[in-house]
């Protein structure tokens, strides 16, 4: 199942319970999936990895919506995109614990053979691809500069 049929199936459930905040979210990804099927050469269709490319950039962009609100005390707008980033978090792949990411990006550092903070670049370019859906891209980068200047 498409991850259009999976938003469409949430969308009638999401209807039918009156949900405003799921229907808010659902159509958010429903109009991002047809703006990525009409962009120039995609030809209609859109694989896996466009998909889940499209779903981080909207959950990054709740999560900074989401820190700019709490900075400013503004709960009321911090509620909203909590519930949003939420709904997405159920279309992406199980996110890694800070322990497994630690792991994963220690392995990547010998197998790259990095060994000080200038070395940065050639790890987070391995690890942004290995690691690309289950972990925050900012959440990689401390882990690696932590590493590296250890």
């Amino acid at each position: 199942m498409s991850l259009e049929e999976k938003v469409m199936d949430e969308l009638k459930n999401a209807m039918r319970a009156k949900n405003e905040a799921a229907l808010r979210t659902l159509r958010a990804i429903k109009a991002a999936i047809i703006i990525e099927k009409t962009a120039e050469g995609a030809g209609g269709i859109i694989n896996e990895a466009t998909e889940l490319k499209m779903l981080q950039k909207l959950a990054k962009q709740r999560r900074d919506s989401l820190d700019i609100f709490e900075k400013q005390n503004r709960e009321d707008l911090a509620v909203k995109e909590r519930e949003e980033l939420a709904i997405i978090e159920k279309f992406l792949p199980q996110q890694m614990s800070a322990d497994e990411l630690k792991a994963e990006v220690k392995a990547i550092i010998e197998q790259t053979g990095a060994k000080s903070p200038a070395d940065m670049g050639k790890v987070m370019g391995v690890a942004s691809k290995q690691l690309a859906g289950k972990a925050d891209g900012k959440a990689i980068s401390e882990i690696v500069k932590q590493l590296l200047a250890s």
